[in-house]
């Protein structure tokens, strides 16, 4: 490697080099912004001087019990301040933090506490069930935290040897917390659904948890002190980055406990919202409202959502409520969204179909991403843009997940030839633009959620009735998408729709069991492979 002058005697030091990591927007944000309002929940009212001592209280309770750099900090939490504080707390201490799913059994929570080596889980109360199911099959015996969130009027059962305020007071407000000695180092773990088995462990670096927090406010056009609604859950790629995206430009995060419409309509009108986050269910929501529960918006409210893109008629709606909708795609590996539907002005003069089929385009890269592409994923060179050739999405750059832990081979594969493999196919245009025409796992995004086909496939398969099954997505005006289950039953079999749903409800997460179930015969290939393709069709016009 040849050295020039410009190398000579210019070397890197602490003056001129620090690691990136979010954590310093929330120390800048109380620093320059200390009285400036940080979280409203319910009553609830934090500075951003509160915000960040309670932050440090949280990290060095968590140090005081041994706990630093590489241990991992399992939540079992709902969008509430602890949630937020725990996305600076818990790194902070040097230590990883892991966003459980809500809507989780008890059999995938405790495979990711083993896997995950969790050293400390916190917990609401609300989850009690489910987690004290988990903590009783997973073989890690963690320091299980109460979270008693004053905003939920459930008593679930206390299951650890101490409530999250009792624990924060063993920390110090003042307390030293540190940059991370290299920026590459892990900051947070999420898991994907277990499309293929077992969940995978995403580790985010601080890197890109920063950068990607900088490309939300520079894409969602956040200027000074917005006011930010939490419908998005914080579990989901830790909320999109945008927990530490928001003490970037010090605003507010107004957090509730559970996305119902009322409760939205207010935060947005009694707090003056800008910004929210979620999928399809959260516009469906809002729009099917009760006319009493509903209320004007104060100003037009900028909506980030991804999975499907809206249908038109959705969009219409949300426009004519008050909401300017933006459509987003990514996946967990990509730390959220990294491709944008940005729109062109001139776009808005084109007729119904030419609008529509814009809007149904995912888009561009962030700023913050450096490369995305259709690939063709044998021969790794670029599908044409015509808009018609399939190929692979295909991401490169510095918001892109470190790999999956303790897992080389998949890890491998999903970077080979130098770009992260999305195993979704789509289409280029002659601008650049992608449109995603299927995915290549027949994954089902149900309200945001995925939801493995081949995970429920084989629910379906365990019951002495069925012979043969098969699920792929229904388009759904609520959810997005809801599993569609088709199946050929064993002679002489007698069982019905509903025996089915409530057999999978005994396996599966409510929300990945099908809604629909049609009993048929399987289309095959002359090989005998389901056409998956043809009872997409049927399930569109499945009742």
């Amino acid at each position: 490697m040849t050295t020039t002058a410009y190398d000579r005697d210019l070397d890197k030091n602490p003056a001129n080099h620090q690691p990136l990591t979010p954590l310093a927007f929330l120390e800048r944000a109380a620093s320059v912004h200390p009285d400036r309002t940080a979280i409203i929940h319910g009553a609830t009212r934090r500075s951003y001087r509160e915000f960040y001592a309670r932050s440090r209280r949280l990290a060095s309770a968590l140090a005081g019990r041994g706990i630093g750099r590489g241990d991992t900090v399992s939540v079992v939490l709902p969008n509430t301040p602890a949630m937020l504080e725990c996305h600076y707390g818990v790194p902070m201490a040097g230590a990883v933090l892991n966003t459980l799913n809500t809507r989780l059994d008890a059999k995938i929570i405790a495979f990711s506490l083993d896997h995950c080596e969790a050293k400390v889980l916190i917990t609401d109360r609300e989850y009690s069930a489910v987690v004290k199911a988990a903590l009783e099959l997973a073989k890690v015996k963690p320091l299980v935290i109460d979270y008693d969130d004053p905003e939920f009027a459930g008593a679930g059962e206390r299951l650890g040897t101490m409530e999250y305020e009792d624990f924060l007071a063993e920390g110090d407000p003042d307390f030293a917390w540190s940059l991370p000695r290299d920026e590459w180092d892990a900051i947070s773990l999420n898991y994907t659904s277990g499309t293929t088995g077992d969940p995978k462990g995403v580790v985010y670096h601080h890197r890109g948890a920063y950068l990607l927090a900088m490309g939300n406010i520079v894409t969602g056009g956040m200027g000074q002190h917005p006011v930010y609604l939490w419908t998005l859950p914080m579990f989901h790629c830790n909320g999109w980055c945008f927990p530490w995206s928001l003490s970037i430009v010090a605003g507010t995060h107004v957090c509730l406990h559970a996305v119902r419409a009322k409760p939205m309509y207010d935060a947005i009108a009694d707090h003056g919202v800008t910004h929210l986050c979620g999928a399809p269910i959260v516009m469906s929501t809002l729009l099917n409202a009760p006319a009493g529960e509903k209320r004007p918006l104060p100003h037009i409210v900028r909506f980030f959502t991804a999975a499907a893109p809206p249908p038109e008629a959705v969009l219409a709606a949300m426009k004519q409520a008050g909401f300017d909708v933006t459509h987003l795609y990514g996946l967990t590996e990509v730390y959220g969204p990294a491709v944008v539907n940005e729109w062109h002005e001139e776009w808005n003069d084109l007729d119904a179909s030419g609008y529509a089929a814009k809007k149904a385009r995912q888009g561009v890269r962030y700023p913050v991403l450096e490369a995305l592409d259709v690939l063709d994923p044998e021969t790794m060179q670029p599908a044409p843009a015509d808009g018609t050739t399939l190929g692979e999405v295909m991401f490169r750059g510095n918001v892109v997940m470190k790999g999956y832990l303790k897992n080389p081979s998949a890890t491998a594969k999903a970077f080979e030839g130098g770009w992260f493999h999305s195993g979704d196919l789509g289409v280029k245009y002659p601008d650049g633009y992608i449109q995603l025409k299927d995915r290549s796992k027949d994954i089902i995004i149900s309200g945001g959620e995925n939801i493995s086909s081949i995970e429920v496939e084989d629910a379906l398969y365990k019951h002495p009735a069925v012979q043969a099954a098969a699920v792929v997505a229904k388009p759904d005006e609520k959810w997005g998408e809801t599993p569609c289950a088709f199946v050929e039953l064993k002679p002489e079999a007698d069982v019905s729709a509903e025996d089915l749903i409530a057999w999978c409800k005994q396996h599966l997460a409510s929300f990945k069991c099908p809604r629909t179930v049609v009993f048929t015969e399987l289309p095959k290939t002359s090989t005998g492979k389901i056409q998956k393709f043809r009872l997409r069709e049927m399930a569109r016009a499945a009742r």
